[in-house]
Parts: C-alpha cells; sequence; structure tokens
C-alpha cells in the first residue's frame, strides 16, 4: 500500500520524489525538451538538462516553472507523468495518492494550476502543502506546539520565509529571488566586467565553486569560457571568489531585507521564540557560503542550514503522508 502514496517537492530548479516506505527515490531537474512544431515531449529531467544550449533549431529545451509557479501546464503534466510512473514503477492505470509542495505566495489560480497537472498526470487524490510548512516538517521541527518557528526556503525560483506555530503558518513572504537569480546576476556581472557571455551552466558552477555571501576565509579561482561579446570568439579568463561575493550581493541583500520585513511585522510573543529557537534555513540556496552568517549578522539572531536541506521539503511531504493529520482538509481533492 505504501507505493500509493507519493510526496512531490516540484520545484523550479528540480524535482524531489519521496515514495512512502522507500524514502526519497530521485532527484532530477525539473527541465523538459520540446519539438517546437507539434510539441512532442522528448526527453524529461537529467536527460533534457544536458541538452541545454546545445539543441538543433527545431528542439526547445524549458523549464515548465518559472519563479515556483507552472508556466506551461501540457509540459507539467507531462513531467510529473512522467515522474509518478517511474516513482511506482508501475502501469500507467496506477493512481497514487500525492502531496504536492508550493510556495507560500501562490495565488488561487496558480494553486488550481498544479492540482489540475498532478490530475492530467494521474493521482487519485491530491493535497497541496506550502513549501516552507513542509520544508520545517522536513527539518524535524515540531510546529503543532504554540511556539514560534521561523523557515527561510531559499529554492531554485522563490525563497519562502515563514513563521510558523500550532501547525499553521503565522506569517509569510515568497519573493522570486532564489537560485535562479543568483545564477542570473553571475551571468551579468561577467558580461560586465570582462565581456564575456556565459550560460546557465557555466553560471551554476561559477555559483557552487566561488559563490559567497560573505567572504572565503581562504581566496579561490577559477578558469571560465564563453564568448568574447567585443570579438565574437571564444574566450577564457580567470575569476576569483570576491568577484561573485560581489555579484552576489544585492540578491543575497534582498533575501535579508525579506526576512527583517518578515520579523518587523511578527507578534512579539513569536519573535521572543524565533529569538530562542533560532532562524532554520533550507533549500538548495542556503547552501551558499556564509549565507547563514550573513542572515545571523543582519538579524542578530542564531541561524542554521537545517541537516539535508535541499531533501527537507521532500522529507517533508514524506511525514505529512505518514500522519495525514499535517495537511489542512480544504488542500484536498
Amino acid at each position: 500500500m505504501f507505493r500509493k502514496d507519493i510526496g512531490i517537492d516540484l520545484g523550479t530548479a528540480s524535482t524531489v520524489v519521496f515514495v512512502r516506505g522507500k524514502g526519497i527515490v530521485f532527484n532530477e531537474p525539473s527541465v523538459v525538451a520540446i519539438e517546437k512544431e507539434n510539441q512532442k515531449i522528448l526527453k524529461i529531467g537529467e536527460e533534457a538538462k544536458r541538452m541545454l544550449g546545445r539543441t538543433p533549431g527545431n528542439i526547445a529545451v524549458i523549464r515548465p516553472l518559472k519563479d515556483g509557479v507552472i508556466s506551461n501546464i501540457d509540459a507539467t503534466s507531462e513531467m510529473l507523468k512522467y515522474y509518478i510512473h517511474k516513482a511506482c514503477k508501475t502501469a500507467a492505470s496506477f493512481k497514487p495518492r500525492v502531496v504536492i509542495c508550493i510556495p507560500s505566495g501562490v495565488t488561487e489560480v496558480e494553486r488550481r494550476a498544479v492540482k489540475d497537472a498532478a490530475k492530467i498526470a494521474g493521482a487519485a487524490k491530491i493535497w497541496i502543502i506550502e513549501e516552507p510548512k513542509a520544508a520545517a516538517i522536513g527539518a524535524g521541527l515540531d510546529i503543532t506546539k504554540p511556539s514560534g518557528i521561523m523557515v527561510v526556503d531559499i529554492g531554485g525560483g522563490t525563497t519562502d520565509i515563514a513563521v510558523l506555530s500550532l501547525s499553521n503558518i503565522v506569517l509569510s513572504r515568497s519573493v522570486k529571488i532564489a537560485g535562479d537569480k543568483f545564477d542570473d546576476a553571475i551571468i551579468k556581472y561577467i558580461r560586465r566586467k570582462h565581456n564575456i557571455l556565459i550560460g546557465e551552466r557555466t553560471a551554476e558552477e561559477i555559483k557552487m565553486n566561488l559563490g559567497g555571501a560573505i567572504p572565503r576565509e581562504e581566496s579561490c579561482t577559477m578558469e571560465i569560457k564563453g564568448r568574447c561579446l567585443v570579438e565574437g570568439l571564444p574566450k577564457s579568463v580567470v575569476i576569483c571568489d570576491t568577484e561573485i561575493q560581489e555579484a552576489l550581493e544585492e540578491t543575497t541583500s534582498l533575501v535579508c531585507d525579506t526576512i527583517h520585513n518578515v520579523l518587523e511585522n511578527t507578534p512579539p510573543e513569536l519573535v521572543s521564540d524565533i529569538i530562542a529557537n533560532g532562524i532554520v534555513m533550507t533549500g538548495g540556496g542556503s547552501l551558499l557560503y556564509g549565507f547563514d552568517r550573513l542572515v545571523a549578522q543582519r538579524t542578530g539572531i542564531r541561524v542554521y542550514v537545517a541537516n539535508e536541506a535541499i531533501s527537507c521539503v521532500a522529507l517533508g511531504t514524506g511525514k505529512c503522508l505518514e500522519s495525514l493529520d499535517l495537511l489542512d482538509d480544504d488542500s484536498a481533492e
């Protein structure tokens, strides 16, 4: 019976799938390769991501979710169907129960689009849960107590900041500044500073190897390759970590400003709880070097990154499947 329950962290950058009784079964990019003329799906996930920037004119490699919401419902439905069938390893007629995570700031229309995509993909029953709530549960926090908990979930398309108490979100903000915006900031900086155009994959590599919210203790460099905007020819250049910190300074500051804004609007009793409990950071973006220390400096509150930060949301959906009372009745369909 466990195979009938699936938790999905449907992210802008990647999709993480949890199967009840098995745990996380895979983590693949939320990327789809489509034949432009007839909109036929060619590849999904890792295979599609490998095609980024390397396709002929008749093939488009797209992300069906943008800034945490569905931008292409047909491609999202096909991607969900593929991942559900891959997780269950069973026939297409099989209809599982599914818990899907969404950013905290989505509209009712966007929420409906997620449910519709899951229905088309073959889900029998669907629960929708907001990402910061799932992240808190996945991080092992007890959200059922009358005590304030603050979670900062930095994904690929959105950063969700929420204060939780008594199993529900008291206050939340969702901003479209996260991993993808970090990559964009790096691309723009390299273009402006070095007159070199690089792609998304190179920007992501730079972010992972050199990126930081604060100066590193030991300086490091990296050779990158791209197209020279002056000569139009391939060119390589060596960049250092201080340049990338400068490139990311504006985006990381905006995230800190949003956290500050949420704290300003949080009831005093819950703020005192947050000071005692600390702020928990989850999501891939929280792994940016020194981001937790930057938030601690800006807020004056202890900050720590959750274990298995990238998987927290998916693990949270799994715990919800094992204890359905953690899910709201009005989130089911």
